[in-house]
């Protein structure tokens, strides 16, 4: 089967570079097209336990200049990969959810993730890989993070 459209879900850290590459790497074997994903947590994911109420207005200043500085990452890097600025989507919310989501909206036939098998269920995969794979209809392509420590 030849994959049509691939999804490079990465989280902007120095590693998104290895996802890319093998999310490039599968597209243009298959000459799909290639679109890339980075999905920011809102404050009240990032510190459940907490009562962010008091910071409600900050809260949101926050979340707004943290979207707005992944679109310019995400965007940057993209370029660096061929990938058009209305091809990378810089979203807020839940990571594993709307990575599914967006690869439903956009018909995608492989998502390209990357997993650090660093601790708890990342001993295989990684919360967010992990949880990606749940529900998912479409391919799901792994990829072995290495970090230099």
């Amino acid at each position: 089967m030849a994959y049509k459209h691939v999804l490079a879900a990465v989280d902007l850290s120095e590693e998104s570079a290895q996802v890319l590459d093998k999310a490039r790497a599968q597209a243009d074997q298959a000459g799909a097209k290639l679109s890339v994903v980075s999905v920011v947590k809102p404050l009240t994911q990032v510190y459940g336990g907490i009562d962010v109420a008091p910071l409600a207005g900050s809260a949101v200043s926050f979340e707004e200049q943290a979207i707005e500085q992944a679109e310019k990452q995400l965007r940057e890097l993209a370029a660096r990969y061929g990938v058009a600025a209305e091809d990378a989507h810089a979203i807020l919310g839940a990571p594993a959810h709307d990575i599914r989501e967006l690869a439903g909206q956009l018909g995608v036939d492989l998502i390209v993730i990357g997993t650090h098998g660093r601790h708890g269920l990342g001993l295989l995969l990684g919360s967010t890989a992990s949880a990606v794979l749940h529900g998912v209809e479409r391919d799901v392509l792994a990829v072995r993070v290495h970090f230099d420590d």
